[in-house]
């Protein structure tokens, strides 16, 4: 399964190259300010896809969302009031963990954060100040893994955050 951010889908490429749209994402065509842009997918603790959003230009702040979808189903909003996400995991409780790329107020400015949605919807920030983060991943014990500085060649760097 693909995230395919271009054309806003979620997309699903089989072992013989067949490729296949299984969700589209709301767009400029569909009334919004933005495109969806969509960055990373993830399977939930509940066996749906998770689906997060750059979202395009202007890079509106809480205009980024993170999406639920189940196959044969429309994708469903599940959070919302995010900026320039790039990368979600889920962690061993179920909580949820968003990568913002840029917080400041135009286009990709100010520093990333790392956001963690518990089960119950309480946002905790995890880790601010990080320089154009871009991904994030959660070993087995909880244990938070982030690429600072991804854009930035030569200079990247994996942080190691302890839960």
């Amino acid at each position: 399964i693909v995230a395919e951010g271009a054309a806003n889908a979620l997309l699903r490429v089989r072992a013989n190259g067949d490729i296949s749209t299984l969700a589209t994402f709301p767009s400029r065509a569909q009334g919004r300010s933005t495109d969806a842009v969509p960055t990373a997918i993830v399977v939930g603790p509940d066996g749906a896809y998770y689906v997060s959003e750059l979202t395009g230009q202007p890079f509106a702040d809480a205009a980024a969302r993170i999406y639920r979808f189940v196959p044969g189903h429309a994708p469903e909003v599940f959070l919302e009031g995010f900026k320039t996400v790039l990368d979600i995991a889920f962690g061993p409780d179920g909580s949820l963990y968003v990568l913002q790329h840029a917080t400041g107020p135009v286009f990709f400015s100010g520093p990333g954060v790392l956001i963690r949605v518990a089960p119950d919807g309480t946002r905790t920030t995890v880790a601010e100040g990080l320089i154009r983060p871009t991904s994030v991943v959660v070993g087995p014990d909880g244990t938070l893994y982030v690429t600072n500085r991804g854009t930035s060649v030569g200079a990247g760097e994996v942080l190691r955050l302890l839960p």
